[in-house]
Parts: C-alpha cells; sequence; structure tokens
C-alpha cells in the first residue's frame, strides 16, 4: 500500500514490503552502487601491485559493503540509521591509501605487508566515526542544513562528472564518445525514465534494472558486450586479517583527516536520506539516526579492515534510486545487504555484473546522480537563506567546484594536503563549515529583504 502521509512514496520508511518488490528495489540499489565499490580496490591494487590478490579484494570489499548495510538498515543496540543507506568503498581514501602503500614499498615491504600495513591503520582509524558518533548532538552547530546541503549537492555534481565519463566508454577507452557509447547510455536512461514516471508500481520497482537489461541487449547485438570467463573460484571463504596486522602512526594521521571529512559526507548522505524518506530533519529522532548512523559507519570500517577491505562509507547514490523509485523502506536495506553478501562469497556473480557495458551504467546512473543534487537543494532550501548563508553556500561552491575543475591549483602542495582537498565535497565541505562557525548570523532572510525593498518602492 502506498503511504499515505508521503504521497510521492510507494512504501514509506518502516512499511514493510513484499519479497519480490523488495528484490526488484534492492537490485537497483546494487547495480547503482557495484561500480563503487569494487573500482577503488581495482585502482588502489593496480597502483601497489597486489594484481594477483585483485580478486580477493574485490570479493571482500563487497562482502564487506553488505555487511555494513545490513547493519544500517536496522537499529539494534543503537547501531543503524534504521534506513537504506549502502555502504560502499570510500574514494576519498585512494590517496591515503596508494601513498601509504608506496611507503611501505620503499622500505622493502612485500604485498602482505603492505596489506598489512594498510587494513591495520583502517583499524584502528575506524575508531574514530565511533567516538565521533557519540558526540554528535554537540556537533549539530557544525552539521546545519548550509554545510549538508552544500556537502550533498557537490558530492552529486561530482558523481555527474563520473557519469558522463562512463556513459563515454570510461576514462581510457579507445572508442570514447563514440556515436554508439552515447547511443547506448541514452537508451538505457530513457528506459529508466520513462518507467520511473509510469503510474504502474511494477514498471516503476524494476525501472534501473529494465534499463540496464535493455541496454546490455543492445550492446549484445551490437557487439559490444561479451560476458567472459567469470573466474575459477565458485566460493570464497572470508578470514580475519589474513596478511597480519600493522600499524605505523605516520601513516596513521592522515587515514584519521580522511576519516574526518567522510563523516561529513556521511553526515549529508544521512539527512539527505531521511529527507527523501519523508522523515523530519530536525527532532530527536533524527538524531538518533544520526548517531546511529555513523556508529555503523565506524564498525562497517572495523568489519571491512578486519575483511582485508578498504574503508567504508554511506553512498550517496543509494538516494536517487529511492527519489526515483518511490521506496524507502528500510527493509529493503536487508535484501542490499543480503545481496551484495552473496556477491562476495559468490565472485562469478560480482564478475558477471562486473562486465556490464561502461556506458550503460553511465546512462543508467545518471538521472540517480542528478537526483542527489537535487537531495541537497532539497536540504539547503529547509532554513530560510540570509545574506549570511547565501554567502557561505555560494563560497563552498566556488571553492569546491574551482578546485575540482582545476586539480592542478593544488600542484604545489605537499602530497596529503593534494589528496585530502582534491574532491568538491571535501573542500566545500570544510570552507562550509569554517564560514558557518566564524561568521555571525541574526541577518534576516535575503528574500525578506527583497520583499521590504518591492513593498517599499511601491510607497
Amino acid at each position: 500500500m502506498p503511504d499515505p502521509k508521503n504521497s510521492g512514496l510507494l512504501y514509506g520508511l518502516d512499511q514493510r514490503i513484499p519479497p519480490l518488490q523488495a528484490f526488484f528495489s534492492a537490485s537497483q540499489h546494487v547495480l547503482a552502487g557495484l561500480v563503487g565499490i569494487i573500482t577503488p580496490p581495482l585502482l588502489i591494487g593496480t597502483a601497489l601491485g597486489l594484481d594477483a590478490w585483485l580478486p580477493y579484494l574485490i570479493s571482500m570489499s563487497l562482502l564487506a559493503s553488505g555487511i555494513g548495510t545490513f547493519l544500517q538498515s536496522n537499529r539494534v543496540w543503537g547501531i543503524g540509521a534504521g534506513m537504506i543507506c549502502m555502504q560502499g568503498t570510500s574514494f576519498a581514501f585512494l590517496g591515503v591509501a596508494i601513498s601509504g602503500g608506496l611507503w611501505v614499498k620503499a622500505q622493502g615491504g612485500s604485498p602482505e605487508d603492505i596489506m598489512a600495513m594498510l587494513f591495520g591503520v583502517n583499524f584502528v582509524a575506524a575508531l574514530v566515526p565511533v567516538i565521533v558518533s557519540r558526540f554528535i548532538d554537540t556537533l549539530k552547530r557544525v552539521f546545519t542544513p548550509v554545510v549538508t546541503g552544500s556537502v550533498i549537492a557537490l558530492i552529486g555534481i561530482s558523481l555527474i562528472k563520473v557519469s558522463v565519463i562512463n556513459w563515454c566508454g570510461g576514462e581510457k577507452a579507445q572508442d570514447f564518445a563514440s556515436l554508439s557509447n552515447l547511443a547506448l547510455g541514452a537508451l538505457t536512461l530513457g528506459v529508466i525514465v520513462v518507467l520511473s514516471c509510469s503510474g504502474n508500481r511494477w514498471l516503476r520497482l524494476s525501472s534501473v534494472v529494465a534499463g540496464i537489461a535493455a541496454g546490455c541487449i543492445a550492446a549484445a547485438l551490437s557487439g559490444k558486450f561479451q560476458v567472459h570467463e567469470l573466474g575459477e573460484s565458485v566460493f570464497r571463504l572470508p578470514s580475519l586479517f589474513p596478511f597480519g596486522f600493522h600499524f605505523n602512526s605516520t601513516l596513521f594521521i592522515p587515514v584519521v583527516l580522511v576519516s574526518l571529512v567522510c563523516i561529513i559526507e556521511a553526515v549529508g548522505d544521512l539527512t539527505a536520506n531521511s529527507l527523501i524518506s519523508g522523515k523530519s530533519i530536525t527532532d530527536k529522532t533524527f538524531s538518533t539516526r544520526l548517531k546511529g548512523g555513523i556508529l555503523a559507519d565506524g564498525l562497517s570500517c572495523m568489519i571491512a579492515a578486519m575483511l582485508s577491505a578498504f574503508p567504508n562509507t554511506t553512498f550517496a547514490q543509494n538516494n536517487g534510486v529511492i527519489q526515483m523509485t518511490g521506496v524507502a523502506s528500510r527493509f529493503v536495506g536487508r535484501y542490499v545487504g543480503v545481496i551484495l553478501i552473496l556477491l562476495g562469497l559468490f565472485p562469478p556473480f560480482s564478475e558477471a555484473l562486473r562486465q556490464i557495458p561502461t556506458p550503460v551504467l553511465g546512462g543508467a546512473t545518471m538521472v540517480m546522480f542528478g537526483c542527489v543534487v537535487t537531495a541537497g537543494i532539497r536540504i539547503l532550501s529547509q532554513a530560510p537563506l540570509t545574506r549570511r548563508e547565501i554567502l557561505i553556500v555560494g563560497l563552498a561552491f566556488s571553492f569546491g567546484l574551482g578546485i575540482e575543475s582545476v586539480p592542478a591549483s593544488l600542484s604545489h602542495l605537499p602530497p596529503m594536503f593534494e589528496n585530502l582537498f582534491g574532491s568538491a565535497a571535501t573542500t566545500g565541505g570544510l570552507v562550509a563549515i569554517v564560514l558557518n562557525l566564524l561568521i555571525p548570523g541574526a541577518d534576516k532572510p535575503a528574500r525578506e529583504e527583497v520583499e521590504q525593498g518591492e513593498s517599499a518602492q511601491s510607497l
């Protein structure tokens, strides 16, 4: 039954959903976040010469993401936000992981030594979000709608860039932006948009799956999609710290800084998720959700480190899926978690999904990432915009988008700072936090001032 309190939703946050519909909805969340989960271990593993371990690292990333997502969908013992909060490997840790691994390698460390050090440091750093979650109410002065809205909008804008690159075929594709690639992405996007606008519940629930299926069929007919070998291992059993446990304080400090940045992004994602799910973002229940969500993020990172996966964070992609399908039921999050766990334990399934043509994924994620930007704008509109807020948002966007557009502007900074401030969400979020704390408030809303000026002129 549609949620009567939230007319835009087919299923509200606490409404149970039939198993088949839940599976279709969960599949779309998995497809939307799959590339984001498996790409960081691929990039880090390739850069550090861990090619022999890549299949294992990818499987453990999927398994850790599934466990973290399952934790988030529940609210047991205060752990989890109780929403569809898909956990995935964070791109923010790419720079510090690669530079840390190269440092271990320069000291004569083997691939096993590199992974023992990285996962040991990540395990200890996971205590940061766990500790911060206990003081989230005190930090409400920092995480205002101006800050969280700006961060979410900047994340969405950054993701759109990734989506366009994928639509064109991928960064290093020889046929980048070819007409065939553009057509595949357009077909996928077109099917998703048409079905998501349908009044039929089943068509809306299956819009992303149907769009990707249509894109894959078209790619297969044009000879651009062939499923290759799915690997030798059918089942992969995980083990805890298989490479050992090492720790180094020098590598720990930059990882902690990135962890703090990820907390800012997670607060924005959780705020957007709550808003899209038709729940208040100002009451005590939301504070509880926020505290449980950040705590689950930390525990998810701990689990990831123990399984030999890189740190997790709450993904923004699934907010777009919720908005498109109208399904906010937290019970779908359990299905998402189980699907990801099975993909991690049975590598052939994840390998088959990994071979979906890149232009198809680019077309599918375009509308979802656009919805993430919209969610950020909705958060910003929760409070009246004064001159102060307009200044903060404007500078946050200027610095965030400016540095992401011209990354060479950071080229003379130490590598740690270059990696830390290299994304729009990180730089824009930190600018918004600093200005929000330094600039005094108490202005009248800008809209009120304009109206007063107009009325004075009419007199």
